[in-house]
């Protein structure tokens, strides 16, 4: 618990030079205020205030690859500032299946751990690299990317900061095996047949 917090003292001291990274990359529409407030509620301190983070330093290391997101869903007053965080948690030989998120960069900084990360390009280069603690890696606008904990013994943490209040994230595996694409469809697009696509639905398919 306590290498696990030393790691995290990282967190405040990566906040203002990401953010102001993030301000260059930021893809949102302008916004004509100063921010936008909340419909019907009291704008003050506690508005600009997100404490959803709190519980990484309450708690051990999850036991499955966990994501904590502080987007516009989680926390509104990031609607029109073009900037969101996430922090990754990645127990020993777990990963962050190959996705894409369609409106913004994503700058990864690894603050324990270590971590194999890579992305694909529009002509189908594969650009991989090994993290150490204290680096960045950049996962460009709209490509597929992936994250793994190779280490069989230690966990892992990182911080993701986007140039949007709402990246979204769309999941290689979930969107092509969970969304009902027809099985024929698949096995066409894979050159397999059809009981191994149903294979690979089964075993995404939401635990009863």
């Amino acid at each position: 618990m306590a290498s696990r917090t030393s790691t995290l003292k990282f967190f405040s001291l990566i906040i203002c030079s990401l953010a102001i990274a993030e301000m260059a990359m930021a893809g949102d529409p302008d916004i004509l205020s100063d921010f936008i407030a909340p419909p019907n509620g009291t704008v003050d301190g506690n508005f600009f205030t997100y404490t959803g983070m709190r519980v990484i330093f309450e708690e051990g290391y999850p036991k499955n690859f966990t994501v904590l997101k502080a987007t516009s869903a989680e926390f509104p007053a990031l609607n029109g500032q073009s900037v969101s965080y996430a922090v990754l948690e990645f127990p020993s030989g777990t990963t962050n299946p190959p996705h894409t998120h369609p409106r913004s960069a994503e700058l990864l900084f690894l603050v324990g751990g270590s971590l194999e990360v890579g992305f694909v390009d529009t002509k189908n280069n594969l650009f991989t690299q090994t993290l150490q603690v204290g680096d960045l890696f950049v996962f460009p606008k709209g490509l597929v990317h992936f994250q793994y904990n190779a280490d069989s013994e230690n966990p892992a943490i990182a911080i993701s900061a986007f140039g949007s209040a709402s990246a979204g994230t769309v999941s290689i595996p979930s969107t092509l095996f969970a969304t009902n694409i027809d099985d024929n469809v698949l096995a066409l697009s894979f050159k397999t047949d059809v009981a191994t696509i149903q294979k690979l639905k089964a075993g995404l398919a939401p635990k009863p």
